[in-house]
C-alpha cells in the first residue's frame, strides 16, 4: 500500500521539485498550500503575494498530476510569528521570524493539517537531511545539515523537536541548487524560473521600520558615536584575550556603551528599528568609514554606533542562552550543569559554522567560540552543529 505524503507547496521551485520527487519515489503526494499572509500594503513593489503564489502552486500540481488543498492559517502566522516579532523589536531584541515560522507554522499548524488528510509524511522543500539513528535510550531523529552547503537550510529549522522530526522528508536535502533548477526546467514547472523568496517568512521583502510601525510608533532619539579607542571598550576587549574559562559571564554579555564616552551623530526615529550590525538606515553622512549599529538602549532611545566594520564594539567572544530558551533536538545527547563539549555554532542563516565550546551552567549555556564574531544579537537564534548535525539552538541573551 502506498504511503501517504503531504508536502506543502508554496509556489517555489524547491517545494515543486520536491513534490515531483516525491511521486517519482513512488508515494501517494497530495499537496497543501498554506495562506499565511494577506497584507501586500507592508511589503516592497516587485514581491509576489500569496494569489500569485497559489496560482503556481495550482500549475505545478496539475502539471505533476497531485491533488492541492488550500488552507487558511493567517490567524495563528499572526499571532505566533508577527505578534512575536512586534514584541521583540519593542524590547530592543532582534528576533529571527522564519526559525519561529517554521517551528510554528510549518511543522505544527502544518502538521495538524497534515494529520487531517490521513498523511504518513510530511514534506517540505527544505535543504536538509535526516536520519534515523537507534541510541541506548531509542530511536531518535537526526537533523542534519543539507548536502549543498550554499543553500543548507538546516539553521532555519533548528527549533524543532524530535516529535516535529519524527515522520519528515526533505526530498531536496541531497540535491544541489543549480540541478533542482535543472529539473524543473526539464519537466517545464511554472515554478522553474522563479527567484528565491527574500525578507520575512511568508511576508516577503519588506522595508522594516515601516513594517514595525504597524504598532510601534516613531520616537525620536539621539544617535550616539562610540570611538574604537574608547578606554571601557578596550578593557572589555582585552578581557577577551585573558578569558578564565570558570567565569564565562566576563565576556558573553552586551557591552555597556553607556560607561562609555561618546558624540552625538545625529538623530533616529526609534531605537526598536535598529540591530546590531545594521549598516542601512541610519542616514548620518560625513564620517571616514561607514556606522555601524553597537548597540540600542530602549528605554532611554539611544542609538549606539561606530565606524567601520572592524569596529571592536561590533566583535563578542561569546554569548548566552538563558536555562528556559534552551532547546535540544536530541534530548539525549543535552549537556548537564558544569559539563562542556567542543562544537560548531552559528548565529545567522549562511554563517560559516565557526568552532566553538558549550559550556552548561546552572543558569543557562554559554557558547564561546574560538574566534570573535561580529554582531551578536539578542533575540536571534543561536545554533550548534556535531559535525553536520544540528544538535541543539537557543535564543541569546
Amino acid at each position: 500500500m502506498q504511503k501517504k505524503v503531504i508536502i506543502g507547496l508554496s509556489g517555489g521551485v524547491d517545494s515543486s521539485v520536491a513534490a515531483w520527487l516525491l511521486k517519482e519515489q513512488g508515494y501517494d503526494v497530495t499537496a497543501l498550500f498554506m495562506i499565511n499572509w494577506k497584507d501586500s500594503s507592508v511589503t516592497l513593489s516587485g514581491d509576489c503575494s500569496w494569489e500569485e503564489d497559489i496560482i503556481l502552486a495550482q500549475l505545478v500540481a496539475r502539471k505533476i498530476g497531485i491533488p492541492l488543498e488550500v488552507v487558511d492559517s493567517t490567524d495563528k502566522y499572526k499571532e505566533s510569528v508577527v505578534e512575536y516579532m512586534f514584541s521583540e523589536y519593542e524590547k530592543g531584541r532582534t528576533p529571527n521570524p522564519d526559525v519561529l515560522c517554521n517551528r510554528e507554522i510549518k511543522f505544527d499548524v502544518f502538521h495538524e493539517a497534515a494529520r487531517k488528510f490521513g498523511a504518513d509524511y510530511i514534506a517540505t522543500g527544505h535543504y536538509a537531511r535526516t536520519e534515523k539513528l537507534t541510541t541506548e535510550k531509542g530511536e531518535v531523529t537526526r537533523l542534519l545539515a543539507g548536502t549543498d552547503s550554499n543553500k543548507d537550510q538546516s539553521y532555519f529549522l533548528c527549533q524543532l523537536s524530535q516529535e516535529q522530526l519524527n515522520n519528515v522528508l526533505f526530498p531536496i536535502g541531497d540535491i544541489d541548487k543549480p540541478e533542482v533548477r535543472r529539473i524543473a526546467a526539464k519537466l517545464e514547472l511554472a515554478s522553474a524560473h522563479k527567484k528565491d523568496s527574500q525578507g520575512i517568512c511568508f511576508v516577503g521583502k519588506v522595508d522594516l521600520p515601516t513594517f514595525l510601525q504597524q504598532k510601534l510608533a516613531p520616537k525620536t532619539g539621539q544617535v550616539i558615536e562610540i570611538d574604537e579607542n574608547d578606554p571601557v571598550l578596550l578593557d572589555i576587549c582585552r578581557q577577551f584575550d585573558e578569558l578564565d574559562k570558570s567565569m564565562p559571564e566576563r565576556v558573553c554579555g552586551e557591552f555597556d556603551f553607556s560607561k562609555m564616552e561618546g558624540t552625538i551623530a545625529g538623530e533616529h526615529p526609534g531605537a526598536h528599528y535598529y540591530t546590531v550590525g545594521q549598516r542601512k538606515g541610519l542616514n548620518i553622512g560625513g564620517k571616514l568609514k561607514p556606522l555601524f549599529v553597537l548597540g540600542t538602549d530602549v528605554e532611554k532611545n539611544i542609538v549606539y554606533v561606530g565606524q567601520g566594520h572592524d569596529h571592536p564594539g561590533l566583535n563578542r567572544k561569546g554569548l548566552f542562552i538563558a536555562k528556559d530558551e534552551i532547546h535540544w533536538i536530541r534530548p539525549d545527547l543535552a549537556l548537564q550543569p558544569g559539563e562542556e563539549k567542543k562544537c560548531r555554532a552559528r548565529i545567522r542563516y549562511r554563517q560559516e559554522l565557526q568552532d566553538a565550546t558549550l559550556m552548561m551552567r546552572e543558569n543557562g549555556l554559554y557558547i564561546l567560540f574560538d574566534q570573535l564574531q561580529r554582531g551578536v544579537a539578542a533575540g536571534q537564534f543561536a545554533a550548534w552543529y556535531y559535525d553536520d548535525e544540528v544538535v541543539g539552538s537557543g535564543v541569546i541573551r
